[in-house]
């Protein structure tokens, strides 16, 4: 599934092309055929994102509201465009490009009512300038939840994914499974700053970037990442390899139905970053023989006194 920086990147490629102009609005595949006829002809004014939602905004009609969920594609070709198929749900056809919407979670046109009430039930968006980050944290301040499933629930936090999750809690050294409430306000802070970063440059590049630059593969002298996600990581995809800063083994899990992924070395479990000095090498693994527990011992066992004849 697209992470936020996808679907920022979504309403600025959408500003970019159609801002100001009047649109074609149509469905070929048929579903969204109704709406699209209230629609057609309109002058499009805005696109803005707020997490994985997308909304479209249409002067005096009310507005496009898309999720892409795991399907979902969105293609921009230039006018006139090729003949669509009939799997497109939407098509937008302006002075100089097009673009097609295919297979999304949901393509809807929505009231300013109906809007508000996407936006009131997502926290806040790294993306989206104003969004107060306390606002969050007193969510996560007071959760048993770990800081890693409470990062993918978009009602806390809008439009990180398993990549960014991954990667903001191994740049800061926190284990993955620590709870909510024991992530205090400065460490939230920083992992929202850099958040905002990370997420900001993936709108530019449109691509997920996360090691720093004395990490990179020129800096290291490492091979490039070779994967169809692309982007330079840590440890997202990178289960049994071993970490670029420390050498320990990238593990994984299951948590919430999504793989997780983190080094044990440096991000240990009370959240700290150890000495990185002391951190170098793998720790030595140890056989399932020796790392089984040793079995109890047994007690003595006493003779039995015969009874005097």
């Amino acid at each position: 599934m697209p992470e936020g920086h996808t679907i920022h990147r979504l309403a600025a490629d959408h500003r970019e092309r159609f801002l100001g102009e009047r649109v074609r609005v149509l469905s070929p595949q048929g579903t969204f055929a109704g709406s699209a006829a209230l629609l057609d002809g309109r002058e499009f004014t805005d696109a803005e994102a707020h997490g994985k939602h997308l909304f479209l905004h249409f002067e005096g009609a009310g507005h496009v509201h898309v999720h892409l969920g795991l399907f979902g594609k969105v293609a921009f070709s230039k006018a006139p465009a090729p003949p669509p198929t009939d799997t497109v749900r939407l098509r937008l056809l302006g002075e100089r490009h097009a673009m097609d919407l295919r297979g999304p979670t949901t393509c809807a046109l929505i009231t300013d009512d109906e809007k508000r009430a996407v936006h009131e039930r997502l926290g806040p968006d790294p993306l989206r300038p104003g969004d107060d980050p306390e606002a969050a944290h007193r969510r996560v301040s007071r959760s048993r939840t770990t800081i890693a499933a409470l990062l993918m629930d978009q009602k806390v936090i809008a439009g990180v994914g398993n990549v960014y999750r991954a990667e903001v809690l191994f740049r800061h050294g926190i284990d993955p499974y620590t709870t909510g409430r024991e992530i205090g306000v400065e460490q939230w802070r920083a992992l929202w700053d850099d958040l905002v970063v990370l997420m900001r440059e993936g709108v530019r590049t449109n691509r997920i970037d996360t090691v720093r630059p004395e990490h990179t593969p020129e800096a290291m002298g490492r091979p490039p990442r070779v994967d169809d996600h692309g982007g330079e990581v840590y440890v997202y995809r990178r289960a049994a390899q071993p970490c670029h800063l420390c050498g320990t083994e990238v593990r994984t899990a299951s948590l919430a139905a999504r793989n997780l992924f983190w080094c044990p070395t440096c991000q240990p479990p009370a959240g700290g970053i150890r000495n990185r000095a002391a951190s170098r090498a793998p720790r030595p693994r140890r056989s399932p023989e020796t790392s089984a527990p040793p079995p109890p011992a047994k007690a003595p066992v006493r003779a039995r006194r015969r009874p005097a004849n």
